[in-house]
């Protein structure tokens, strides 16, 4: 397959040799992002408002000379440092997995032999061959190549293919971009012809390289999400500060025990400080990546995930992505006369149409419908004179923007005679052969009687060539047109499907594709897209205003014949009506509009990797049924994600009230530092593990996508937690007061008080759950993490009500089994109202 490129006089290096330039100059790639060390994550953990919060009571306990609980108090210390280090890690080890990807290949000649290595293992002096599909692995100068078309627009944003041609002796890299240079780069994409080149730069010495240094001096912009996450703590905290320097003279001035007081303020900073958002945050968005790429689709950016449940509207493109990309060939036509493709026989009228379009294609080929054709060919034209493997190939006129035709020069073994097949848009392959206006307007209707059944068409052409010298342009060659090949596109089993349940769930499907009309309406017709008659092609969107089209893009759902820069009208005519966006691209030519979406999903099946820097998730299978598991994923983190914040809400309202009413109303303190602490420990995994395990609500893909400006933390639905913890709060109260004023003493009403707040603590986190399903509903979903935390919280109430050395330190009474069950009722009671307004079908989604 290499022989139109020279190879003679090539042996690379040495394998001596490459084993030293890679100990002097290193792997060639980009430094991995920093890693986290256990350093890092404790010197966070020790920066955290609850860390030094638990600090400051230590040392209070120490002053008081209460040796014990201070103890306890920095044993915690260390139990909540390392719930943080393996949810930290847990997080990183997640990201890490997600950034895995693997290196890509190269084919290289070293000690005279081809080897295909690691793209990492590449050094400066490899000798590179490059063919059509491959990404390039360095930066190099082509010694020499044959039509070749590399798609830059990884550096340069421009989606057109730049021609290459072989340096002239001078070994220099030239800028990116631009026809006729000898330069090529990493990371870049080959789209057609090959070539043989010499590495002049890897790793950071690339221009790829030089991009990555300066990325690595921006600061990431934080997402809407996080912000709005920011602003809500640093107000919680705020308040806590406020109310905590309150507590502190209250308590001073009325008790005149100044360091008890300090301990109250304390104790009450740490009930209210929601550090659990920011690591629910964390810990959501990182496993909801890894989620998500469990359905073959890696993210790239964070916002991604938090945009895919407001997406209206599904753009995608037909082949590959709703189609296998598997051609086959269906049906060909001669003079007018269609044969439909049964097995491999094949009548001699049909044969030279099959062999020029043999000749028009690679041999050895990448692309799926001259895959296609040769192995049709192969089978039906066996035996026959129309299989020339003994030809020489000896001049390629690619495609080109201005003619979207290709043609291969042929020499008989002879040396005598040239050959010349033509072969690519049926349009222009008629003007290769300068047919008539009668001739292309019976042409036009054969193609559209192809299309109409769905297949994707090519024309076929033949040429004879007597002299030596080959013209410049495929037009001065004697072209005459053979027929037309139909090739069917089977589609992805599980399409319709998806279409449906992006229909059922709100979301707009919008195909995109350079096909026929015809056979876009017919492949929408199977599909199940709406209003599949109405088709608008590139020609006639060019035509329109800004205006028109943003009116015609609410209804028309499939746009033909499109080229790059119409998508990116699209997206754009889109977006101004309102619209949430998603647009799917192969990498190759859709780099403008992937990065203009809302939500670019780049190709990584079909071997592109170009659009992967402007998109935001990666479609790892190509198949459009994956993107709707995604969004129907990215609906489920967010639900997940308001339910956990929601409970944090509810849980701090009665722990707050248990620490601030006693002070102001001069009753015995029911929470002490070490109270909330074990409190914490229930809390802190219960938001950030169980809520994130849960599974997707019933209605997720049955309601309506939510408004981007939908915050997360909607007033609407924090009114509600906020209720809940109130409920929960009077509850716990009733039952200290009760038992105090009935003459249990102190410590039994403490000891009462705080196990029914721990019995309400656990009816939350099985309320929220769901906020559509009953608690006895959501019991039958599995959510392992959810029975370890009830069974670490009822172990560790046990031990601090019945072990005599932690009900001391506890200052807790013994209860009875009565008391008991009066906890656990009361504790239950407390979320029925709840439950009762999940059966008026209220949910998770806003007020309209």
């Amino acid at each position: 397959m290499w022989e139109e490129v020279k190879l003679e006089g090539m042996p690379g290096m040495s394998s001596e040799e490459v084993t030293a330039k890679l100990k002097v100059e290193g792997y060639n790639e980009l430094p991995s992002p920093d890693k986290r060390t256990i350093f890092n994550i404790v010197w966070d953990v020790v920066r955290e408002p609850m860390f030094l919060l638990l600090i400051a009571c230590g040392s209070i306990y120490l002053v008081l000379g209460d040796l014990q609980e201070a103890l306890m108090l920095l044993g915690f210390v260390f139990v909540i440092m390392g719930i943080t280090f393996y949810q930290e890690r847990k997080t990183e080890n997640t990201l890490e997995a997600l950034r895995d990807l693997s290196s890509p290949r190269a084919l290289v000649i070293r000690d005279g032999q081809q080897r295909r290595i690691a793209g990492r293992e590449v050094v400066r002096g490899d000798i590179i061959m490059l063919k059509e599909g491959d990404r390039v692995p360095a930066d190099a100068v082509l010694l020499s190549c044959s039509n070749l078309l590399i798609n830059e627009s990884l550096l340069t944003g421009e989606a057109v293919p730049v021609h290459k041609v072989q340096c002239e002796g001078v070994m220099d890299m030239h800028p990116p971009g631009g026809d006729g240079l000898p330069s090529v780069f990493s990371g870049t994409l080959v789209v057609q012809g090959r070539g043989v080149a010499q590495v002049q730069g890897t790793g950071l010495g690339t221009e790829m390289g030089r991009i990555g240094k300066r990325l690595q001096s921006l600061q990431t912009e934080d997402t809407s999400l996080q912000k709005e996450t920011r602003r809500v703590v640093l107000n919680m905290a705020l308040i806590g500060v406020g109310l905590c320097a309150v507590v502190v003279i209250v308590y001073g001035l009325t008790r005149l025990d100044w360091l008890q007081g300090f301990l109250a303020g304390i104790t009450l900073a740490m009930a209210i400080l929601p550090e659990e958002i920011p690591v629910v945050f964390t810990i959501f968005l990182a496993l909801g990546a890894w989620r998500i790429s469990q359905n073959n689709v890696l993210t790239r950016r964070s916002q991604a995930i938090q945009a895919l449940g407001s997406a209206t509207v599904l753009c995608t493109d037909k082949t590959g992505t709703l189609t296998l990309n598997q051609m086959t060939v269906s049906k060909l036509m001669v003079g007018g006369e269609p044969l439909e493709v049964v097995g491999e026989e094949l009548p001699e009228k049909f044969h030279p149409l099959v062999e020029y379009s043999i000749l028009a294609s690679q041999k050895d080929p990448f692309d799926p419908m001259e895959k296609s054709l040769k192995e049709f060919g192969s089978g039906a034209l066996q035996n026959t004179e129309h299989l020339h493997d003994d030809w020489s190939l000896i001049q390629e006129y690619p495609l080109s923007e201005e003619l979207l035709a290709m043609s291969h020069v042929w020499r008989s073994p002879d040396g005598q005679e040239y050959l010349i097949a033509a072969k690519g848009a049926p349009e222009a392959v008629a003007d290769l052969c300068h047919m008539s206006d009668m001739e292309i307007k019976k042409l036009q209707e054969q193609i559209n009687s192809l299309a109409s059944e769905g297949l994707r068409v090519i024309g076929v052409a033949q040429g004879r060539f007597t002299r030596e010298i080959l013209p410049g342009e495929q037009h001065d060659f004697p072209f005459h047109f053979l027929g037309l090949v139909g090739f069917k596109d089977p589609l992805r089993p599980q399409v319709q499907d998806a279409v449906a349940e992006c229909y059922q769930a709100g979301i707009r499907v919008v195909m995109i594709t350079g096909d026929y009309p015809g056979t876009a309406s017919h492949i929408g017709s199977e599909i199940g897209l709406r209003n599949y008659h109405q088709v608008i092609t590139g020609p006639e969107l060019n035509q329109m205003s800004d205006e028109q089209l943003q009116d015609r893009v609410r209804e028309v759902n499939i746009f033909a014949r499109v080229v790059p820069e119409e998508k990116l009208r699209l997206v754009e005519a889109l977006k101004a009506d309102g619209d949430t966006v998603a647009m799917t691209g192969d990498g190759v030519n859709d780099a403008p509009a992937l990065k203009s979406a809302q939500i670019g999903i780049s190709m990584g099946g079909r071997g592109t990797d170009v659009a992967r820097e402007a998109s935001a998730l990666v479609l790892l299978d190509d198949d459009f049924s994956s993107i709707v598991s995604a969004v129907k994923m990215g609906r489920r983190i967010f639900d997940n994600l308001k339910k956990a914040t929601s409970y944090i809400f509810a849980v701090h309202v009665p722990i707050v009230g248990m620490s601030l009413l006693p002070v102001i109303f001069g009753w015995p303190l029911v929470l002490f530092p070490m109270q909330i602490v074990i409190l914490e420990l229930i809390i802190d995994p219960a938001c950030s593990i169980v809520f994130e395990a849960e599974p997707a609500e019933k209605d997720v893909m049955r309601r309506p996508p939510r408004s981007s400006k939908d915050p997360l933390f909607d007033p609407r639905i924090i009114g509600i937690s906020i209720l809940q913890g109130v409920v929960v709060l009077l509850i716990v109260l009733t039952v200290f007061l009760v038992a105090y004023y009935g003459g249990r003493g102190e410590e039994i009403s403490r000891a009462m008080a705080f196990t029914t707040l721990l019995f309400g603590n656990l009816a939350l986190i099985l309320s929220n759950r769901s906020w559509s399903k009953t608690i006895l509903e959501t019991l039958r979903s599995p959510n392992p993490a959810l029975w370890w935390i009830l069974a670490v919280a009822l172990i560790i109430l046990g031990l601090v009500l019945y072990l005599p050395a932690l009900q001391s330190l506890f200052q807790f009474g013994t209860l009875s089994l009565t008391d008991l069950l009066l906890c656990l009722v009361a504790g239950s009671v407390s979320v029925l109202w709840f439950e009762a307004l999940k059966t008026t079908k209220f949910s998770l989604k806003p007020a309209p």
